[in-house]
């Protein structure tokens, strides 16, 4: 289980202006692993209606805002996932991806996380590419990869976070920001 030489792990996948496929057109995905036997990531732009609440109740105080669960992909609809910001240290129950954004163990208690933590997002379901599959993705131009900031998994407006990922770039990744919902109508 190495990672592959170009491994994506806890970065951005932010989903290309030709990527049309409804689950994934205009996302932008934290890849959580990424290793020579694939890879698995958490969908960011794809807030549900379901409160946290509902589902995992002890968890809902660390939640942000939106207090939903989120839509984390298209594979294993019937599990859970979540992702935490912990600016310092490495609390009891968290597992880094990169920076400051880690898994948690929803198993866990939250009071061990609850002082560390700067908030907590739940996803049902997850992405997932076998082996080579991203790669091939990424060779055929389907995502950009970018680096994540701690922000983008606790944003409040995820349905805004394609075009403000693309615009911190700059340069003609950053105009990308401006491409028009539907080209067909320019």
């Amino acid at each position: 289980m190495a990672e592959p030489p170009t491994s994506t792990t806890g970065r951005l996948l932010v989903a290309a202006t030709a990527l049309t496929d409804p689950t994934f057109r205009r996302s932008v995905v934290l890849v959580a692993q990424h290793d020579d036997e694939g890879a698995v990531g958490v969908v960011l732009t794809s807030p549900g209606e379901t409160p946290v609440a509902d589902i995992l109740e002890k968890w809902a105080p660390l939640t942000g805002d939106p207090p939903v669960a989120f839509f984390g992909g298209p594979v294993a609809l019937d599990s859970v996932l979540a992702l935490a910001v912990v600016p310092r240290g490495r609390p009891e129950g968290w597992r880094r991806v990169r920076g400051s954004v880690g898994i948690v163990d929803l198993d866990a208690p939250p009071a061990v996380l609850a002082d560390a933590v700067r908030g907590v997002r739940v996803f049902v379901g997850y992405a997932g590419w076998g082996a080579g599959q991203l790669e091939e993705e990424l060779a055929e131009g389907a995502w950009y990869v970018v680096d994540a900031e701690p922000g983008d998994v606790l944003t409040d407006r995820p349905r805004a976070l394609w075009r403000s990922v693309l615009r911190r770039q700059g340069g003609n990744l950053g105009m990308l920001a401006t491409y028009p919902d539907d080209a067909s109508l320019n």
